[in-house]
C-alpha cells in the first residue's frame, strides 16, 4: 500500500506540473490577444485555468490517480498560495520607496475611496439579497450564504471568503464557496478589462499620465548614498526574509480577524523596500528579480485559483448569481472612478491603481503596470488595499449578522 500511495504521489506531481505549464502556456497566448487595443493579459491564464477546471481537471485526475485526487488538490493551494506570496512580496518591495511619503500626502483620499469601494459593494449585495430573496426558493439564510459568497468572488477577496464561511456556520460553508466560485470570474476579469477600458475611453496620454504620478511620487525613492553589501546576487535572501516575517505577521489573529497571508506579506514588503537596509546589509532584492517574481507569481495564483474554482464552477452555476457578481464589481469601480476623478482630484493612474487596490485585485494592478509601463502605480494600491481588505471583511461578517 504504501508503494502503491508513492507512486500515485508520483503521478500526482508529474500530473500537476503538466498541468500549470500547459495552462501558462496558453493562457499567455490567449492573453496576448488584443481586440481595438485590449487584451486579457495574464488573466488570459485564470481563464484557460477555469476552462480547464471545469472539462479537463476531474477526469485527467480520474484516469491519472484512480480518483485519489487529494494530494493533486493539495499541492495546486500550494501553487496558489506561493504564487501570492510571490506576487504581494513584490508588489511591497515595489511600491516600498514611494508608499509612506504617497500616503502621507493622500491618506484622506486613500481612506474614503477604499471605503467608498467597499460600501457601494456591500450596499449592492444588501440589495440583491433583499429583492432577490423573493425570488428564489432557497431558505433566507441559504440565500444570503450564496450572496456573501459574491460578494467575496466579484472583490476578488480572500480574506472576506474565509470570514463569511466562518460566520454562516459549518452547514452554510458550501454555500458561500458555491457564490465566490461563481462570481470570481467577472471579478478577474471585469477590473482588468475596466483599467484598459477607462484609458481608452478617456484618450489618455499615457506618457503624460505616467509623468503626472512620477511628479507626485517624487521622481522615485531618495536613498542614501551607501555602498551596501547584498547577502546574494539577486536578493532571494532578502526576499526570503521579507515573505517569512510577512507569513508570520499574517497568521497573527485578534478576535476573529488577521492580515492573512496577502496583508502581511504586502505591509512586511513595503517596510523592508521604504528603508532598503539594514546598516549596511541590503535588504531589497534587485528590480529585475522583482518584475520575474511579480508576474511568476500572478501567473501561478490565477493557475491555482481558476483550476479549483473551475472544478465546481459547472455543477453550482446560475446565470442570475453571475449577473448579481457582475453588477457587486461593476458598480462599485464606477462610484470609485468617478468620486476618485472629480471630487479627490486623483491623477489617471493613481485612480486606477487605487481602484485595484479598493476592488483587492492583484490581476488588474499587473495589467495596469504593464499598460503603463511605471511601477508607481504600485503605491496606490499599496495605500488602498489594507483599508479595502478590512473592510470588506467587516462587510462581510455585518451582512451576515445583521441583513
Amino acid at each position: 500500500m504504501e508503494l502503491f500511495g508513492g507512486i500515485l504521489a508520483v503521478k500526482a506531481v508529474v500530473f500537476l506540473t503538466f498541468s500549470v505549464f500547459a495552462i501558462a502556456a496558453v493562457g499567455y497566448a490567449i492573453g496576448k490577444i488584443t481586440i481595438k487595443g485590449i487584451n486579457l493579459g495574464t488573466a488570459g491564464v485564470f481563464i484557460v485555468a477555469l476552462v480547464y477546471g471545469c472539462l479537463l481537471y476531474g477526469k485527467l485526475s480520474d484516469n491519472l490517480m484512480a480518483g485519489d485526487v487529494s494530494f493533486s488538490t493539495e499541492a495546486l493551494k500550494i501553487v496558489e498560495n506561493m504564487g501570492l506570496i510571490f506576487f504581494v512580496t513584490s508588489v511591497g518591495f515595489i511600491a516600498g520607496p514611494n508608499f509612506f511619503g504617497n500616503l502621507k500626502r493622500n491618506f484622506k483620499s486613500y481612506v474614503l475611496l477604499g471605503a467608498v469601494i467597499i460600501l457601494a459593494a456591500a450596499a449592492t449585495c444588501v440589495a440583491c439579497i433583499l429583492v432577490g430573496g423573493q425570488f428564489t426558493d432557497l431558505s433566507h439564510e441559504q440565500f444570503r450564504a450564496i450572496l456573501v459568497g459574491i460578494l467575496s468572488g466579484a472583490l476578488t477577496s480572500t480574506p472576506a471568503f474565509s470570514a463569511s464561511k466562518a460566520a454562516v456556520g459549518a452547514d452554510l460553508e458550501a454555500l458561500v464557496s458555491v457564490g465566490y466560485g461563481i462570481s470570481y470570474l467577472f471579478g478577474v476579469v471585469g477590473v482588468v478589462l475596466f483599467v484598459q477600458i477607462i484609458p481608452k475611453l478617456m484618450k489618455a496620454d499615457m506618457n503624460a499620465e505616467v509623468a503626472k504620478i512620477t511628479v507626485k511620487e517624487g521622481g522615485g525613492s531618495k536613498r542614501k548614498n551607501l555602498i551596501l553589501t547584498e547577502v546574494d546576487e539577486f536578493g532571494f535572501f532578502a526576499f526570503s526574509l521579507a515573505a517569512i516575517v510577512g507569513v508570520l505577521v499574517g497568521s497573527v489573529s485578534y478576535m476573529n480577524f488577521s492580515l492573512t497571508t496577502t496583508g502581511g506579506c504586502l505591509l512586511t514588503a513595503l517596510i523592508f523596500g521604504h528603508y532598503g537596509h539594514v546598516g549596511k546589509i541590503s535588504i531589497v532584492p534587485k528590480s529585475s528579480t522583482l518584475k520575474m517574481l511579480r508576474e511568476l507569481g500572478l501567473m501561478l495564483f490565477l493557475i491555482g485559483a481558476g483550476v479549483s474554482g473551475g472544478a465546481k464552477f459547472v455543477e453550482y452555476f446560475e446565470p442570475v448569481y453571475f449577473l448579481y457578481g457582475a453588477i457587486m464589481t461593476v458598480l462599485p469601480m464606477i462610484v470609485g472612478f468617478i468620486i476618485a476623478k472629480n471630487l479627490l482630484k486623483l491623477p489617471l493612474l493613481n485612480n486606477l491603481g487605487s481602484l485595484t487596490g479598493g476592488m483587492t485585485s492583484t490581476p488588474a494592478l499587473g495589467t495596469l503596470i504593464n499598460m503603463a509601463g511605471t511601477e508607481d502605480i504600485a503605491s496606490a494600491y499599496a495605500a488602498t488595499y489594507p483599508i479595502a481588505l478590512i473592510a470588506v471583511v467587516l462587510a462581510s461578517q455585518l451582512i451576515i449578522l445583521f441583513c
